[in-house]
């Protein structure tokens, strides 16, 4: 059996992150992946000369991904991602910060009788940006040796320490729930429905309230989001990492420092990137062997993080629309969220959703079927057209759409156990597709214009990504987060009561996404000395 210096489990943006800097450490390295190719949730396909996104739609830099990718040598060309936001007629064009005042009218013109919420609301935002811009002020110092540039360091870093100080101070004031956050300041429910129905239930407010801010530092590779795993990728194995694809880790000895894929080949290792589902690890791992007081401690941890759950997950329409691209690009810029009502979501996804679940043995599939006609025609629709970022994205004359919307994991599995899952999947499908094409895309409403659907549920998520209830952003934000989530103590990401063990990606730091993947994968590194 081979000793590794170090193996890393999880061949998503963490995984391959802390591979690729310890392998530049001279570090012997061993990545395990159970798909056919890493990425995880940042990955790009082809379907008859389409190019689709299989996650994420583009990519927020972050001051992370540029100063990584310079500190590797990878080179990677990106295009901006600009964002269009609408609602019924009513759409903002976000390319820089005055579309905050477009916004701002436009709220008021869907909610005149709640202009003075509306101010009050544009006034937090524009405090959040503020402190958005501090955030992202310079690059992050994991990817950029603090005193490597003393010059940098006097004229950029020594100023910015203080300004960040103080943005943590606020960020800390808001780190409840965004949705108690606005009940306070907007009365008006639909007012605050559409503020709040883009993001996951129980998102912390001053993430939440970030992202007009963010949807300015969207950016999108060339060739697809999926570049940025492949370049990495190679940058790995170029620096000597072994990748195994289609290799499942299913045991772990924590205490003779093994890992046994699913075939029942086994690999020992000096120390190990936990960068997959974190509830796996501790459902797989045996302690036989441990101190006493290491295995309490490792369950301790697994008392907290089993019982908790995964955020929000997505169901998504990918089309093949036999229209030209112009037609869209006259509503909107490529990435697009999109709320066909004023009205708002209200309890639906929220309370209604729950009584539903609980009472799911006497529910019929006529119910199911009901709420879900109010849910499509109210909910928030992320639209993604890749071949406005990439002309090669779709064949001459047609247009590739990516729909998405916020879904329950929960729904979709009691569906699944009730054995009408594709059933299920058609029917929200038509639902979405029906309720854009009598609203924003009316060329949606002629068949013939489709030529192909198909659909990914939290259950495709979950099966693919392998997060716990399809989650894409990592934990739920409802409940208590079980690991760290101050951005104070975000270098304590990797740490796991296991001898020899971190953590690193979505499960290590909530909330996450690419950017934080990145760097929980690059602390985890540094953790191991890296």
């Amino acid at each position: 059996m081979k000793t590794y210096d170090a193996i890393v489990v999880g061949g998503g943006m963490a995984g391959l992150t802390a591979a690729t800097y310890l392998a530049r450490a001279g570090r012997s390295v061993l990545l395990l992946e159970k798909n056919e190719k890493c990425g995880g949730l940042v990955s790009t396909f082809e379907k008859d000369g389409f190019l689709f996104e299989g996650g994420v739609r583009a990519l927020i830099d972050a001051g992370i991904i540029s100063p990584m990718l310079h500190e590797l040598g990878i080179e990677m060309e990106t295009v901006p991602s600009p964002v269009t936001v609408g609602v019924e007629d009513q759409f903002v064009h976000v390319e820089g910060q005055g579309a905050l005042a477009d916004y701002a009218a436009m709220l008021k013109h869907l909610y005149p009788e709640s202009a003075d919420q509306v101010a009050r609301l544009i006034r937090v935002i524009r405090k959040v940006t503020k402190d958005m811009e501090i955030l992202y002020a310079v690059d992050n110092p994991a990817f950029r040796g603090l005193f490597d540039d003393r010059k940098y360091f006097f004229q950029h870093y020594l100023p910015w320490m203080f300004q960040f100080l103080r943005t943590l101070y606020a960020i800390g004031h808001m780190r409840g729930a965004v949705e108690p956050f606005l009940e306070a300041r907007l009365p008006n429910r639909s007012l605050r429905d559409i503020v709040a129905q883009h993001f996951f239930r129980g998102t912390p407010a001053f993430f939440a309230l970030s992202y007009f801010y963010l949807y300015t530092d969207y950016i999108y590779p060339r060739g697809g989001v999926g570049q940025l795993p492949e370049k990495v990728t190679q940058k790995a194995r170029d620096l000597g990492v072994e990748i195994r694809l289609n290799t499942r880790v299913t045991g772990l000895d924590a205490a003779q420092r093994i890992v046994t894929d699913e075939r029942g080949e086994q690999y020992r290792y000096a120390d190990l990137v936990w960068a997959a589902d974190l509830k796996t690890l501790y459902r797989i791992a045996q302690t036989d062997g441990l101190p006493e007081a290491v295995t309490a401690a490792i369950e301790a941890e697994k008392a907290r993080i089993l019982p908790r759950r995964g955020a929000d997950s997505v169901f998504t329409v990918y089309l093949g629309v036999d229209e030209p691209p112009e037609t869209f690009r006259r509503i909107s810029h490529g990435h697009f969220f999109y709320t066909p009502s004023r009205q708002g979501l209200g309890e639906i996804h929220t309370t209604e959703l729950r009584q539903m679940l609980a009472k799911w043995e006497q529910i019929r599939r006529e119910d199911v079927l009901a709420w879900l006609d109010r849910f499509t025609a109210l909910n928030t629709y992320e639209i993604a057209i890749p071949v406005f970022k990439e002309p090669n994205a779709a064949p001459p004359g047609k247009t590739g759409l990516i729909i998405s919307t916020l879904f329950e994991y929960d729904l979709v599995k009691r569906v699944q156990e009730d054995g009408w899952y594709q059933e299920f999947k058609e029917a929200v499908a038509d639902r979405m597709v029906r309720t854009l094409g009598e609203s924003v895309y009316p060329v949606l409403r002629d068949p013939s214009k489709i030529l192909f659907r198909f659909t990914a549920t939290p259950i495709t998520i979950a099966n693919t990504a392998g997060s716990s209830e399809g989650a894409i952003v990592g934990w739920s934000f409802e409940d208590e987060i079980p690991v760290t989530h101050s951005l104070l103590r975000i270098n304590d990401a990797p740490k796991t009561a296991f001898p020899h063990i971190v953590k690193a990606g979505q499960w290590a730091y909530s909330p996450t996404g690419v950017p934080t993947a990145l760097l929980t994968g690059r602390l985890a590194a540094k953790a191991l000395g890296a």
